[in-house]
């Protein structure tokens, strides 16, 4: 038999009954004849709850102790599940990131993996246990401390710790039965999609779905490794999210469009007024950089009722807006702009399908659809596989659900979603 890894969500281990619930599927494939690493997040809302623990006693935490403590969720995950299995019979053993081999680097909060040396996991695997491991945290070899992955970071290490082991396939378990057209939270009529390109899950990832961690998306591609999205409330057998080398031994034909992502995470910042010359939006976005902000979408209009000047619009995440706009302000002089203007309150919605680079007439459907139903667009993106749109906020649901239907995505029935929280 194979080696699988899982991955179990917060919801899928948010209690002592669902962490028994998990055991017993992990029980069961063992009893099939499958080795078995199983990656856990922690217990429900156990890592916000100590991220807002942290914030009461301090307002901006130290980053070192914050990774030392919001770790130690996935540490009572990795235990618990480790006893529910051995309470039935059969041998786990539980590993921290550390203990596990995921090395990193240095960079508290927001780690990248760069080694995974897996020894007692392999070793744990060759005497017939199962090996539990904390997902989300990893090892510094240099500064010899523990290192988080970021929200989502525990979908990474599972990919990683597949890649590293070889596994047959990593499935990532959550509170829906794979992944979906839309969010079915947002998009009741959306509906499961049985085989997803990395490609396009990755343009999905990156324009908010939830289902999948994106860094775990990136890993997973650059690795080979079969990624398998599943509910831990049902035995759906959940959505494929397969590699080029897999789409040429099964003949997959990509569909035209996979899905609609939306996200609401993102802000607006237009720098009114910048002097047109060459230059002056390098000035800007390596301001930007400085402040370690991610850009999303930009737009650069000139002003026909002003010569020699141009708006620019960039959208970024809302947790880094404050401190761009502080360092564009502060050097509002050397910049020569005009004046700044910032919206918090946008919403982002991306159609995603490989067959877009073969099929014509996708973007007129698109703003016809809205055009048809009085939705304004702010700012427009595309690249091969994908068109992104801003507009309001509260426009997000609305938007979503009527570009779904003008694609032709919506099922037959609701969608369920067992937990609620999505991961």
């Amino acid at each position: 038999m194979s080696l699988i890894v899982q991955k179990y969500g917060g919801s899928s281990v948010a209690d002592a009954e669902s962490i028994r619930r998990v055991a017993k599927r992990i029980v069961d494939l063992k009893r099939q004849g499958h080795d078995l690493v199983v990656t856990v997040s922690a217990m429900g809302d156990t890592t916000d709850d100590l991220i807002e623990l942290a914030h009461e006693i301090s307002p901006i935490p130290d980053p070192r102790e914050f990774d030392m403590l919001i770790t130690t969720g996935e540490r009572i995950s990795m235990a618990l599940l480790a006893m529910a299995i051995k309470s039935m019979g059969y041998d786990a053993r539980s590993y921290t990131g550390s203990q596990a081999g995921m090395i990193t680097d240095a960079r508290h909060g927001d780690a990248r993996i760069v080694d995974v040396t897996p020894v007692r996991v392999r070793e744990a695997l060759d005497e017939g246990a199962i090996a539990i491991v904390a997902g989300f945290q990893g090892f510094n070899r240099d500064t010899r401390d523990i290192t988080t992955l970021g929200r989502g970071g525990s979908d990474t290490t599972a990919v990683a710790l597949a890649a590293a082991l070889d596994a047959e396939r990593c499935e990532i378990y959550t509170d829906v039965d794979g992944v979906f057209t839309a969010d079915p939270r947002m998009v009741p009529k959306a509906h499961k999609i049985d085989m997803i390109s990395s490609e396009e899950m990755l343009e999905l990832a990156g324009s908010g779905a939830k289902v999948l961690h994106i860094r775990a998306v990136e890993y997973a591609r650059r690795q080979n490794v079969t990624l398998v999205v599943r509910s831990s409330f049902s035995n759906d057998p959940g959505t494929i999210v397969y590699q080029p080398d897999y789409a040429k031994e099964h003949q997959v034909e990509a569909p035209t469009i996979a899905g609609v992502a939306h996200d609401l995470s993102q802000a607006k910042i237009t720098v009114v007024g910048v002097p047109d010359v060459p230059g002056s939006a390098a000035a800007i976005f390596n301001l930007v950089a400085q402040q370690g902000a991610n850009i999303d979408m930009i737009v650069q209009n000139v002003q026909t009722q002003n010569d020699g000047v141009t708006d620019i619009s960039f959208t970024l995440p809302k947790a880094s807006a404050d401190q761009v706009l502080r360092a564009i302000e502060a050097a509002r002089d050397e910049l020569g702009y005009e004046s700044l203007r910032f919206d918090d309150q946008i919403c982002k919605i991306s159609l995603v399908g490989a067959g877009m680079r073969t099929n014509i007439g996708i973007s007129a459907t698109l703003f016809e659809a809205l055009r048809d139903a009085g939705i304004n667009v702010d700012m427009i993106s595309t690249s091969e596989i994908r068109i992104s749109i801003v507009t309001s906020a509260g426009m997000a649901s609305r938007a979503t659900k009527v570009i779904h239907t003008a694609f032709g995505l919506d099922g037959d029935s609701e969608a369920v979603v067992y937990a609620g929280t999505g991961r």
